[in-house]
Formats: C-alpha cells, structure tokens, sequence
C-alpha cells in the first residue's frame, strides 16, 4: 500500500506544480487537463485548459494536484488536500473504502475509470477527503 497526498487549486495547479519541480526536480508523472475527460461537456476553453490530474515525484513519494472544478465552490487554502491510497487488489480496494465510508459521504463510488483504475473518494465521519485507487500493472 502506499500514500500520497493530492492538492486541489483554485487554478493555479500548473503554477505550483511547476514551482515544486524547481524546488524538487524531477519530471511530471501525468499531466491531465479537463478537456481529457472522454465525452466531456462543452466547456469554455479556460475550464477546459485546467489540470484534472498532474502528478511529481518527491524522492519515494507523489505530490498530485488538481484543479478545483467549475462547477464545486473555490478551495479554502489549508482544507485543500486530499489522501490518496494506492491499493494491492480492488478487493483491498473495497474493503478500506467500504470501512472509511462508514459515518461519511461517498464523492464518487469505487468504479473502473477511464485512466484505468479501480478508484472511489469519500470523506470519512471526521471530514478528511480519501482517494482510494487500485491499478492492475500488470495490465497497465
């Protein structure tokens, strides 16, 4: 299992992301904007140009980011973060985010996702926001 934290921005991701790299090194993991999301709504080219998903390694570690969608109230910095668990199995998977929805609220139910993932967010009964993600290397 492994742990990483993601940042949501008010639409400066690309900035900070960019700033990390200078400070951190390394190259970006993955680079996504919104306009990558398949069968998207129309949207205007300024919402379709932010970052859905960008990822950088820090030594042993990924700082992900995001873009705060349009359509969700802006991020208060400091409240901005999320806890994203890469899993073993979707059975782990299921069992960690079925125990952490408990007392919470279900964002997005486990499902395959495009990126290809076996991925759910919740925020758990105390108010922290988890990611929690499986992906099958074998098959990526």
């Amino acid at each position: 299992m492994k742990t990483n934290i993601n940042i949501v921005y008010n639409g400066q991701t690309e900035e900070a992301f960019n700033f990390y790299r200078s400070i951190f090194g390394g190259d970006f993991i993955a680079v996504s904007r919104m306009s990558d999301i398949p069968n998207a709504p129309a949207m205007p080219e300024e919402q379709a140009n932010k970052i859905l998903y960008m990822s950088l390694p820090i030594g042993e570690d990924i700082i992900a980011g995001m873009d705060c969608p349009a359509s969700a109230p802006p991020v208060v910095q400091g409240n901005n973060f999320m806890i994203n668990i890469s899993t073993a199995s979707v059975e782990e998977n299921t069992r960690l985010f079925n125990k952490l929805a408990e007392g919470g609220e279900i964002k997005m139910p486990l499902a395959h996702q495009f990126w290809g993932a076996f991925f759910g967010m919740l925020t758990d009964k105390f108010g922290i926001t988890w990611m929690l993600s499986y992906v099958n290397q074998e098959q990526s």
